[in-house]
């Protein structure tokens, strides 16, 4: 016998079940969600004369976009300019100021450090503060100097992140992919004899991979270039006794330059 249930009092049950957190309506016979159908319905025809579907363009990539930009960039001035006008990273909404590079553009040796920092926004330079006066201190010690007019004894630094990512977080894979052709195209427009990879993420970008202990102090090659990772100067404050390792590599850099 079939039991009559009254509007509201259904209306009470229904409201019931769904405080005890009921979400889902479901039938009396179970139904398989993970089931392929042999072969997928046809949508039907629409009649004539009625309005078809809107089918959007396909969107470029903010990578691709970001290439294109890049690739564009016939001199560092001109790829600052391509930098400030992409409008696809988030990072640039929250940021102060874009990073670009600081020291000798015709300098032999170029850095690559990490994303920048609270005193690096602020600035729009990279490597400030503390992290930078020891990075001074140990070019300083084979000769090399981000203010130096001289291409032999000069620097070069810039970063694969060229805004401040929120409270000092890691940058993201997906950002540092999107950033990467402005990075390719500053090493190529600069053209460095040396480049320097300062931390993990300047592996992440140029190398693909991670791990700076295990990658210190072995020659890799970026673009044909030679390339030094080293441990980044945040690393060093932390851990004093690394600083040995940190001279080993700094020697390697000045034979190199010397070969």
């Amino acid at each position: 016998m079939e039991t009559q249930i009254d509007y509201w009092e259904a209306h009470a049950l229904l409201e019931w079940q769904i405080e005890l957190g009921a979400a889902e309506a479901i039938s009396e016979t179970p139904v398989n969600r993970y089931e392929i159908p042999e072969k997928a319905p046809k949508p039907a025809a629409a009649a004539p004369g009625a309005p078809q579907p809107f089918v959007p363009e396909k969107k470029e990539d903010a990578s691709e976009i970001a290439l294109k930009l890049a690739q564009s960039a016939g001199s560092l001035e001109a790829l600052r300019e391509a930098i400030e006008a992409f409008e696809l990273c988030d990072l640039k909404h929250g940021a102060r100021n874009l990073v670009f590079s600081d020291g000798n553009p015709k300098a032999r040796v170029m850095i690559v450090g990490e994303a920048p920092g609270r005193d690096e926004d602020i600035e729009g330079k990279p490597f400030v503060g503390r992290e930078g006066q020891l990075l001074d201190k140990m070019f300083a010690a084979i000769g090399l100097d981000r203010t130096s007019p001289d291409a032999e004894h000069a620097l070069y630094i810039t970063n694969p992140i060229p805004w401040r990512p929120p409270e000092n977080r890691d940058p993201s894979p997906a950002e540092i992919a999107m950033l990467k052709p402005f990075l390719i195209r500053h090493i190529e427009l600069a053209d460095p004899d040396v480049i320097v990879l300062m931390g993990n993420w300047a592996c992440t970008a140029l190398l693909g991979r991670a791990g700076i202990t295990r990658l210190r102090g072995k020659w890799q090659k970026v673009l044909g270039k030679p390339a030094m990772p080293m441990m980044h100067p945040t690393y060093l404050l932390r851990t004093p006794l690394a600083k040995r390792e940190a001279w080993a590599d700094l020697l390697d850099i000045q034979a190199k330059l010397k070969s």
